[in-house]
């Protein structure tokens, strides 16, 4: 399977994960619910995605990834269709539930066959292709299904996204040379015991810290825009995430910083840095500055997650399956908690203590990265 194939296939399936993400404002009014109640749809798809992929790790490294990666499109597709035709909101929280327990054997399929097909700087400069179609994929899920709902209503953007996913998936053309090969393996318990290195622990603690920030604040911001500035618009709501896509461009400058700089933990706990200044900054009641720094946040986070992907890779001693497995569980924890924690902070308290608990979480993933650092940790690449 070529690379670029891999990416579009990555650009589709994240369309599934976040579209509805812009619309949280629109469906609470449509389903007659509250806002934390709305950020629900984000919050059962994550769970699954929370747990399910260290499952799917231990699965996969015995099957070819790339048949369970067309079978779980081809689900995927399905799944789109019905919640085209959905009228009542627990129905279309109960197959968002169902993508959720599917979107992990995608992730997993996809990050295993690229930690198992290409090694070293190869290994990087393709995991961050594949972290910045990820970001692609993210912004114009949102970006399109805002748009499709301001022009023909959100079911329309459903209907595309499953034409997309069926096309795609039955262009893969499996091979079974993307089966792990660790024969003397045997147990769960000797595909998981490599995770206990507290360096790999210590990062996939940042990485739920990370992604904890980042899903709520773009959970909750059509809630910040509509009721902190006034901004009521679903499609001008989906282009200010337009800051969501200066990341994917500025993610794919981490090559180039981990051979300027080969202290890979100290670029991560200086973006960690970043990454809290900008939450800090974003208390005072400005728009332009808003922008501003949603745009900083978002290049800080694909940054993070661009340099913490193939680090996994790198410092862990598990199969691809495994070690891909327990990064995506890890964050989607962090993703799932930040889709409706921090919700029940803004409703009670305002944006001021959500930011504010928000910048808390990120200081302690910036914490465990300086841990690392000073750890001295050697990687493939630098130390």
């Amino acid at each position: 399977m070529s690379i670029f194939h891999l990416l579009l296939c990555s650009i589709v399936i994240f369309f599934v994960l976040y579209a509805p993400q812009p619309l949280l404002a629109v469906l609470a009014e449509h389903f007659s619910v509250a806002p934390a109640k709305a950020g629900l749809l984000m919050t059962v798809t994550m769970l699954p995605l929370a747990i399910a992929p260290l499952f799917y790790g231990l699965v996969l490294a015995r099957m070819c990834k790339l048949t369970a990666l067309k079978y779980t499109m081809l689900a995927l597709a399905a799944c789109c269709f019905v919640i085209s035709l959905v009228q009542q909101f627990q129905l279309f929280l109960i197959m968002r539930f169902i993508e959720g327990l599917l979107l992990p054997a995608a992730l997993t399929s996809m990050t295993g066959y690229i930690g198992q097909t290409w090694q070293g700087e190869n290994l990087r400069t393709k995991m961050t292709w594949y972290v910045g179609s990820t970001i692609v994929g993210g912004y114009f899920g949102r970006a399109l299904a805002a748009n499709f709902s301001t022009w023909w209503g959100f079911e329309s953007f459903y209907l595309f996204n499953a034409l997309l996913l069926i096309i795609l998936a039955l262009k893969i053309t499996p091979s079974h040379n993307n089966i792990d090969s660790y024969n003397e393996v045997n147990s769960p318990h000797a595909y998981l015991k490599p995770l206990k290195s507290i360096s790999l622990l210590r990062l996939y603690g940042a990485v739920f810290c990370m992604f904890f920030c980042f899903s709520a604040l773009l959970n909750y911001l059509p809630f910040i825009l509509s009721n902190e500035y006034q901004i009521q618009d679903p499609a001008l709501i989906a282009w200010i995430y337009s800051g969501y896509l200066v990341g994917a461009v500025i993610s794919m400058s981490t090559p180039f910083l981990s051979r300027l700089c080969r202290d890979n933990w100290l670029i991560v706990s200086i973006l960690f840095i970043v990454y809290s200044l900008t939450l800090l900054m974003m208390q005072w009641h400005n728009l332009a500055l808003f922008v501003a720094m949603f745009t900083l946040f978002c290049a800080c986070m694909f940054m993070i997650h661009a340099n913490a992907a193939p680090l996994a890779n790198e410092i862990s001693t598990a199969q691809s399956s495994v070690t891909n497995g327990a990064y995506v569980s890890f964050y989607y924890s962090g993703g799932a908690l930040g889709t409706f924690v921090p919700g029940l902070i803004y409703q009670t308290y305002g944006m001021h203590f959500f930011l504010l608990s928000l910048l808390l979480v990120c200081s302690i993933g910036g914490y465990l990265a300086i841990l690392n650092q000073r750890s001295g940790k050697v990687t493939q690449i630098g130390v």
